[in-house]
């Protein structure tokens, strides 16, 4: 079953998502907006730490150069807002007061951003051994909660996310394991890091870094480390 951790981690969103929107209505508008505040600096520090993964500045800064230019050039933020939209018309009323895109883009690079995707799902699909990624579940499942009861329905459908990134790192393994070295991880994680804080930052001051733009920054390093 080498889908086994990425179906368990897909699950644990979906059901902290449940139980966060579930919370969600019991919580009055002023505790909502001060839980998305706190939760705002657990993500700057979750950046934070991340970023000092890498080794190699310039690598950092040519990725999130190069990959901002591809993300804008495709223009991943509108798709994923009309993608947003579409979800919204579809499942959510129209007097909501939540964005399920913002919430979508802000759980899915908490979720889908960091070593523990890329190592759990190697391990997945090389040594079918999920321990990684059913630890990283427990993380995602909590974190689901207080997102979903800050940000909404979207959240939900970063469970999806997870379930292809991960299932499909998990199912090309053996192709891709040769070309994430330790010094590849590292330089993903310090760049999606960088991404996260972009995160925070909007999760802070409403949506002042189109983050979704710079999303082909995370898989630079895989070309650049052979170079640089």
């Amino acid at each position: 079953m080498i889908l086994t951790g990425a179906v368990v981690n897909a699950l644990a969103v979906f059901i902290g998502s449940a139980v966060g929107l579930l919370l969600k209505k019991g919580l009055p508008k002023r505790m909502g907006e001060s839980i998305m505040k706190g939760l705002s600096l657990c993500v700057i520090y979750i950046g934070i730490s991340g970023a000092f993964e890498g080794e190699n500045v310039l690598i950092a800064i040519v990725s999130m150069a190069v990959g901002t230019v591809i993300g804008e050039f495709l223009d991943l933020n509108a798709r994923m807002e009309r993608l947003g939209e579409w979800i919204q018309n579809k499942f959510q009323s129209k007097n909501s007061q939540t964005s399920v895109a913002e919430a979508f883009v802000t759980s899915s690079l908490l979720f889908c951003t960091g070593a523990m995707t890329i190592v759990g799902s190697l391990q997945s699909g090389l040594s079918l051994d999920h321990s990684t990624l059913i630890a990283k579940s427990l993380i995602d499942g909590i974190a689901a909660v207080v997102l979903a009861s800050s940000l909404g329905f979207g959240v939900f459908f970063a469970g999806v996310l997870c379930l292809v990134y991960e299932g499909g790192l998990a199912l090309c393994a053996q192709f891709i394991e040769p070309f994430l070295t330790a010094a590849v991880i590292n330089e993903m994680t310090c760049v999606g890091s960088l991404l996260i804080m972009g995160v925070a930052i909007n999760m802070l001051f409403k949506n002042k870094i189109c983050v979704m733009n710079s999303i082909p920054a995370v898989f630079m390093p895989i070309l650049l480390c052979r170079f640089m």
